[in-house]
């Protein structure tokens, strides 16, 4: 907390550069990315076409290459990414049992590929050397690497002098297909391309938003096919946006209340007319401030500004409040009364700003999350305070000589019977005030004691009333974090998300529901048994239950669901603190046994500890040791007296069951990668291991 993101980017970049060489050679290909982002969404967008003949893998690329750029460039967005990673790649899918046959190994492949596969600059024919003149000069191309599928089935991999030539398509299947099958995204059980966008530090996320909608509101005009259009499952401007409505609401009532409150008791529409001028200049002027300090307008600034009404307002009614007097008491014109009123209470105004101001500038010294969570609060009331003394001491007086009159009495209309009858009853009240407190002031003994038990049941409530950082707010938004069983399958993890859908589409103050199998965003990583969904509800006005409410229903709905672990949980309170509401432990074994299965069982048990206390509405964990595991045990002897070396054995084995990053070829005026993989049919069971030839 408050470090400096561009600080900090930098010297994350200079210790990765110092680990890069002892990274493996496939991490050094795929790149190592340095970003500064805000650590929680800022948009979830998804691309959706109506097309059924359109799938996931076009609305992928299309986004990936129409619309993500674009995204990337506009001014605050620090991350964009489409969750999964389907852009386009050629596929090797190599059969092992034709390997075998033809006594070759994945490497072999691999380095056909490599060999074949090439961009090339053969030079220039007639180039002038300065010795033999020429009269023309050629530009020699080479046709470059491979595009298409045929010309990779094609591809060849053994040859003999006598003419007999083996080719890629002997030994494999090739398709242009994804580079990955790891995550599946939908809404409202369509397919999609899922967006994620997080802001830059510093930026202003209403702004980052209103220009994001703006940019693909432009490309589904100019960019989109027929049939393709996108949605905003999550926008964390919903919630800002109608919050900061409602802060303003509030600030023009409180404006509206204090004039009413000033009128009835000053009784005068020009004194009124003092405070009401003079509040507003003290706002502006704050503005004027928060925008020099790098302040935006947001809850917090407003929140402040809504409590600065009723406190800045106060200057101006002393000073009011006393010239009034005097013109009413001493029946002083107008001018020499703010003269003599000035006189006597400049040294209150001033006391009463600096003893205001104490009170909210320390705040802002304030170190961690707390710090930073008020600093602009604190900082927009000291200011507010401070700009209404020094109106009080300026402005207010002159529009106190501009402004008042000598106060007229005995008004015979309506207002002068209701102010009388108010006067009438407010004497009879403080005069009833008055003897109360007489009476308190001569039993002191009563007193001390009143005040003894307020001390002691301020300390009493404080412990007993729920303490926390932040309460959580209806958000509009809910998460779902689904666990199938370790070892799931991703289509297992689709098909809990599917039932998900299936029992609370019925559900109808829900707007949109939209899914990942294969992540998760509690842990911001991959996993084939994670799922992750995001409900968005109907605005507040058109749906009666709250969020808390819906939890429940929601929940019961799923309760049949048996196949995996599902939590529903709101978005973090403020975001940028965490990826969801509540607070989260880390549980470090400090034992050196590295036994996962005993850190395990603690962490359960510690979380079925917190489950059985009632102010905990729910406790989970990702953390799951349990994933299945074969452990290859290698035969050295054999292998030595094989002559197969270990080293190459594995890698081959790293090829055909986890992929290989061959080579790469340019489609579309993009690069993807050429992968080398064994055929999903020859490697669904444990046992297919064995029938690799290494």
């Amino acid at each position: 907390v408050g470090t400096d993101p561009d600080v900090a980017a930098v010297n994350v970049q200079t210790r990765v550069q110092t680990v890069l060489d002892e990274l493996p050679e496939e991490v050094i290909k795929a790149g190592v990315i340095t970003e500064k982002e805000v650590n929680s969404m800022l948009l979830y967008v998804n691309l959706l076409s109506e097309d059924s003949d359109i799938d996931e893998k076009f609305i992928y690329n299309f986004a990936d290459i129409n619309v993500l750029p674009e995204l990337k460039r506009i001014d605050g967005v620090g991350f964009a990414d489409i969750m999964g990673q389907r852009e386009y790649a050629m596929r090797i899918w190599l059969h092992p049992d034709r390997l075998f046959a033809y006594k070759l190994s994945a490497d072999d492949v691999i380095q056909a590929l490599r060999n074949q596969n090439v961009e090339a600059a053969p030079g220039k024919i007639g180039e002038s050397s300065g010795k033999h003149p020429q009269a023309l000069q050629y530009v020699m191309r080479y046709t470059g690497k491979f595009t298409q599928v045929a010309e990779y089935e094609n591809l060849v991999i053994k040859a003999t002098e006598t003419g007999q030539i083996l080719r890629l398509k002997d030994l494999a299947e090739v398709e242009f297909g994804s580079l990955d099958y790891d995550v599946l995204s939908k809404e409202n059980g369509r397919p999609s391309a899922a967006i994620l966008l997080k802001q830059r530090p510093g930026s202003n996320a209403a702004e980052v938003i209103d220009n994001v909608k703006k940019r693909l509101a432009e490309l589904k005009t100019t960019t989109f096919p027929p049939g393709m259009g996108f949605t905003i499952s999550y926008d964390v401007s919903r919630f800002l946006d109608a919050s900061i409505h409602e802060v303003i609401k509030t600030l023009l009532e409180a404006f509206l209340l204090v004039a009413l409150v000033v009128f009835i008791f000053l009784q005068d529409w020009r004194a009124t007319l003092v405070p009401i001028i003079a509040v507003p200049v003290s706002l502006v002027g704050t503005f004027t401030f928060m925008l020099g300090f790098g302040f935006s307008i947001n809850l917090l600034t407003l929140f402040s500004l809504v409590l600065a009404i009723g406190i800045v307002v106060d200057n101006a009614i002393v000073v009011v409040e006393a010239v009034h007097a005097k013109m009413e008491e001493k029946d002083m014109p107008v001018l020499a009364a703010t003269q003599e009123a000035m006189h006597e209470i400049s040294g209150a105004i001033l006391a009463i700003t600096l003893v205001m101001g104490a009170v909210f500038v320390p705040v802002a010294f304030l170190s961690g999350p707390i710090g930073v969570f008020f600093r602009q609060f604190s900082v927009t009331m000291a200011i507010s305070i401070a700009l209404s003394g020094l109106t009080a001491l300026t402005l207010t007086p002159a529009l106190c000589v501009l402004l008042l009159k000598k106060p007229e009495h005995n008004q015979k209309n309506w207002l002068g019977k209701f102010f009388h009858a108010f006067n009438h009853r407010y004497d009879q009240i403080a005069q009833k005030y008055l003897i109360w407190v007489g009476a308190l002031i001569s039993k002191r003994i009563l007193m001390w004691l009143i005040l003894l038990g307020s001390v002691v049941g301020t300390v009493v409530l404080s412990g007993i009333v729920p303490s926390g950082f932040i309460p959580s707010e209806d958000q509009g938004t809910l998460y779902v974090n689904a666990t199938t069983p370790a070892g799931a399958t991703l289509e297992r993890t689709e098909g809990v998300m599917d039932q998900v859908f299936k029992s609370i589409k019925g559900v109808d103050a829900i707007e949109s529901f939209s899914t990942l199998a294969g992540f998760s965003l509690l842990t911001d990583g991959s996993g084939a048994s994670y799922g992750t969904g995001i409900i968005t509800l109907k605005p507040w006005e058109e749906r009666k239950e709250t969020v808390d409410e819906l939890t429940e229903i929601i929940r019961s709905k799923t309760n049949g669901i048996k196949d995996a672990s599902i939590q529903f949980f709101p978005p973090p309170a403020v975001p940028g603190f965490g990826n969801a509401s509540g607070f989260e432990f880390r549980i470090q074994d400090r034992s050196g046994s590295g036994d996962l299965q005993k850190l395990a069982a603690v962490s359960n048990e510690f979380a079925k500890k917190l489950n059985e206390t009632p102010a905990i509405q729910n406790t989970f964990s990702s953390f799951d040791p349990s994933f299945p595991q074969y452990m290859l045990e290698v035969d050295q002897e054999a292998a030595a007296q094989k002559g197969v070396n270990v080293l190459p054995a594995m890698d081959n084995l790293q090829t055909l069951l986890g992929s290989f990053y061959a080579t790469n070829f340019i489609r579309f005026g993009q690069m993807y990668k050429v992968m080398v993989q064994v055929d999903p049919r020859y490697r669904a069971h444990p046992d297919d291991v064995l029938k690799f030839y290494a």
